[in-house]
């Protein structure tokens, strides 16, 4: 957990090489990739990772676009499209080397009923993620919803390679009621870690909300989880820095949180 890593996409629009560069220059040693809204297009036709890996940083895993996740429980052209391009996804982390995706299971807070052509395109994503040995891990929401559709699939789903990401933000807004960390501590494979006030997703700096950081961290550090510090922030209290200086108040941020294990 000695790692530090940050969402390239962090309040700033940047060229790739730019934002590679900064990012290793205010201290980040990972990076979490976007794999973008055209399924991947930009990150194969840029080589997005080979821009990350020349400025040193190692990518702990990229994050799949999820304003359409919700054809996936539906029985459409929209869904087999969509179901396509994930599949597409877990192959190209398997070429470049990623080891992670890290997934929405809806989008929005009125998604479609849980189907059975659902869960079979789930249970096929798990299985191509267990043949090309990518890991899947499912970002905990539940933003109204009367069904955690995470929940399902974690308890549905039991497999060494599908998992969840933990995001405070998330957590601290929508759903203090539920521990996942104690629920399920071995399969944790990802983080978000970012503050807000508890009503809102802000992705504000750690410490800068009304999350209790010394009390999650520990919490983290008790499932056994491995992988890097991550920080999903953006620079909406921060309007008028300059990438350089927000980048190095997010380390700086970052840095506090390591001894907190």
């Amino acid at each position: 957990m000695k790692q530090l890593a940050i969402f390239d996409y962090f309040g700033y629009a940047l060229p790739y090489p730019q934002v590679c560069r900064l990012i290793a220059q205010a201290g980040f040693s990972h990076v979490l990739m976007w794999y973008g809204d055209d399924f991947g297009a930009e990150f194969r036709a840029s080589n997005r990772p080979a821009q990350a890996r020349e400025q040193g940083l190692t990518i702990e895993n990229i994050h799949a676009p999820f304003d359409e996740v919700n054809h996936i429980w539906e029985d459409t052209a929209d869904g087999e499209r969509v179901f396509a391009g994930y599949l597409r996804m877990l192959d190209d982390c398997a070429a470049y080397s990623i080891p992670t995706v890290v997934m929405h299971a809806t989008c929005g807070n009125e998604p479609p009923q849980v189907s059975e052509i659902g869960l079979a395109r789930w249970a096929a994503l798990i299985a191509r993620a267990q043949d090309v040995g990518v890991n899947i891990a499912v970002e905990n929401m539940r933003f109204g919803l009367s069904l955690d559709y995470v929940e399902l699939l974690l308890e549905t789903f039991d497999s060494p390679r599908f998992g969840y990401c933990f995001d405070s933000g998330h957590w601290n807004a929508r759903r203090r009621d539920f521990d996942w960390l104690t629920r399920w501590p071995e399969r944790l494979m990802a983080l978000h870690l970012h503050d807000n006030h508890g009503v809102d997703d802000e992705h504000l700096l750690p410490g800068d909300g009304t999350i209790d950081w010394p009390a999650l961290m520990q919490k983290i550090a008790a499932t056994g989880y491995t992988g890097a510090t991550a920080l999903e922030v953006g620079k909406a209290a921060a309007p008028d820095m300059a990438p350089e200086q927000y980048l190095a108040k997010a380390y700086a941020r970052g840095a506090k949180l390591l001894p907190l294990f």
